[in-house]
């Protein structure tokens, strides 16, 4: 059977079965009614390959994320599925954790002749981005950029968030500190790595040491234990996401008998859910998470729509969350 079929029984045209069975298309109740009872009598069902064949399009994206235990990710991709969902997208999921694999896993990308592509991890250089421009994908990187390249963004203001972490610690008599940065190759940990240091030495507070996790919550609590293991605990740790911060809270407490936060202040950034568990009550910075993944994909589906539109970039401010794991 096939949507002529559907549309003769119904009585109505064949643009109008297409229409009923693409969400957010423009249909009435009463015309989208007759076309699922006549589907329903003659069992049909829509064939995503014939529509492909149609439109040109697969109507499906590809989103690179990284098999790293970062607890952001299940969260963001949840958001970002929901909305390619709401427009009859679908996800093709590709894990990528180090950069030599990047050309490799876009070969891969290509031969599924996706829509487009948001990438959630990974750097991305000039050649990176010029290959997209071939293929004629376009690509979205979240909260990462090219340097000196126009390429379509989304990010959540790093340095608002970072320099009021940084001013709440200094406040509340924080002097001595510690640094938990994500690995050298991510664009993120890099940057809120570097904020970071630059606006601890605004407030003359100089040579900073730093440590270098993965974003797991052991890389949190490692880190952390092999500091202590020679020096003297720091008045506060800045960590570059909530899940080592979480990691490095449960190494000072039951790990080195640390008073969490009269004898050190802790800090991440992102917002996720369990930073805000009775046990951690995180102080730290959440990623407007909703807008961030309804910003990404309208760059893209704007972009896979009208190829000509230039590239965009979006800058969201995070909220400061004052929770009670660090003296401010």
């Amino acid at each position: 059977m096939t949507s002529y079929d559907v549309a003769r029984v119904a009585g109505v045209s064949q643009s109008a079965v297409s229409r009923a069975f693409r969400p957010g298309l423009s249909v009435s109740a009463k015309t989208k009614d007759k076309v699922m009872k006549a589907a329903k009598k003659l069992n049909y069902k829509p064939n995503a390959i014939a529509r492909m064949l149609i439109t040109q399009r697969s109507g499906m994206v590809a989103v690179i994320i990284s098999s790293i235990s970062n607890l952001i990710y299940p969260e963001l991709l949840s958001r970002i599925t929901d909305q390619l969902s709401s427009r009859d997208v679908r996800v093709l999921l590709f894990t990528l954790d180090e950069k030599e694999q990047l050309a490799e896993l876009l070969d891969q990308i290509w031969t599924f002749q996706v829509d487009g592509v948001i990438a959630l991890t990974a750097h991305f250089d000039h050649e990176d981005i010029a290959r997209f421009e071939e293929h004629n994908i376009p690509v979205v990187l979240y909260n990462r950029q090219v340097p000196d390249h126009p390429a379509n963004t989304v990010c959540v203001d790093h340095e608002q968030g970072l320099k009021q972490l940084v001013d709440l610690l200094v406040a509340g008599g924080n002097r001595r500190f510690l640094v938990l940065s994500g690995p050298t190759e991510s664009d993120v940990a890099n940057e809120r790595r570097i904020i970071a240091l630059r606006h601890l030495s605004r407030h003359g507070i100089d040579e900073v040491p730093v440590a270098y996790g993965d974003f797991s919550y052991q890389s949190g609590k490692d880190c952390f234990a092999r500091w202590m293991k020679d020096h003297d605990a720091p008045d506060a740790v800045i960590c570059s996401n909530d899940t080592m911060a979480i990691g490095c809270i449960d190494e000072a407490r039951d790990g080195q008998g640390l008073k969490v936060p009269e004898e050190l202040s802790v800090t991440g950034f992102d917002g996720i859910h369990a930073a805000f568990w009775t046990g951690y009550d995180l102080t730290t910075v959440r990623q407007p998470v909703n807008q961030m993944a309804k910003a990404a994909v309208d760059i893209l589906m704007e972009r896979v729509e009208n190829p000509t539109v230039p590239p965009e970039k979006r800058v969201l401010a995070g909220s400061l969350f004052k929770g009670s794991s660090a003296r401010s």
